[in-house]
């Protein structure tokens, strides 16, 4: 989770947000009463590396690392954008809640699969499966691509999808060279006010908003080990006792531990240097 800070109206630096990313975590709509620490380092410098791999496909909304001390490490300074109001989901595999409705209709936001494909599976090619932006404590939901022309235009729904299915490609090669696994990501674009280009924003494929899975044990049948905070939702659905309708409780020791080192071994993956907290 993410604050922005705006700069004042005396500023030269009016077009410039301050985002700060912190240690706080969510699960199932809740943000949970105990932090992981550097979460929010490692989902920043992660973003950083990643935004380098990719400046050649389309550009980004970073400015500068070069931000206040007590931040530093976990915030960017970046270029203010008009941010689309969709979710730009690209998946190479499926599951999750590609799996759940490709059980029920065959499809995947009115994309046709072949028959007979399980919890994991490869598919035939990379899809573009947006979805809607919820508001906080709601879901998203999946919408066919006709949905996003319908509300942004043709021309910018399928730009929308051309580059988010480029950075999908990419990254996906990126990550198998690593052994790693991309299953799906999501992107978020906007457009500069000055020139209307349209620009990379948000975190990019972090642990929080992509699934990664190890490519030496990956195994289509079921569900995959994934470097994120999945120690944390099967301690609260299986052991925890929690019912999900009050407030979370707060994490064992043993358990923040776990999904720190899972957020730490997918930065080391991916960069292939050591993570500095």
């Amino acid at each position: 989770m993410r604050d922005i800070y705006e700069p004042s109206v005396t500023s030269p630096f009016t077009d410039q947000i301050l985002i700060v990313t912190s240690d706080k975590i969510s699960a199932f709509d809740w943000v949970l009463p105990t932090e992981i620490p550097d979460k929010g380092k490692i989902l920043t410098a992660l973003t950083v590396w990643w935004f380098d791999q990719l400046k050649d496909v389309v550009p980004n909304h970073l400015v500068s690392l070069d931000v206040p001390e007590p931040v530093r490490g976990r915030a960017m300074i970046c270029q203010r954008l008009v941010m689309y109001p969709v979710e730009c989901v690209a998946r190479g595999y499926l599951t999750g809640s590609g799996l759940a409705e490709y059980q029920r209709t065959g499809q995947v936001t009115g994309i046709p699969l072949p028959d007979g494909l399980s919890d994991g599976d490869r598919l035939p090619y990379p899809i573009f499966t947006p979805a809607t932006k919820a508001e906080q404590g709601e879901h998203d939901e999946n919408v066919p691509f006709e949905y996003v022309a319908e509300q942004m235009g043709l021309t910018t729904a399928e730009q929308l999808r051309d580059v988010t299915l480029m950075l999908y490609t990419r990254a996906e090669q990126i990550a198998r060279q690593r052994d790693l696994i991309l299953a799906d990501t999501k992107f978020e674009f906007g457009v500069q006010a000055t020139d209307g280009r349209l620009t990379l924003g948000d975190e990019v494929l972090t642990p929080d908003s992509s699934r990664y899975w190890d490519a030496k044990t990956w195994e289509p049948g079921g569900p995959q080990p994934s470097y994120d905070k999945q120690f944390l939702r099967d301690w609260l659905t299986k052991e925890s006792g929690w019912d999900r309708n009050s407030p979370p409780p707060k994490l064992p020791a043993a358990i923040v531990d776990k999904t720190r080192q899972r957020y730490v071994d997918a930065y080391e993956r991916l960069t292939g240097t050591q993570f500095q907290a």
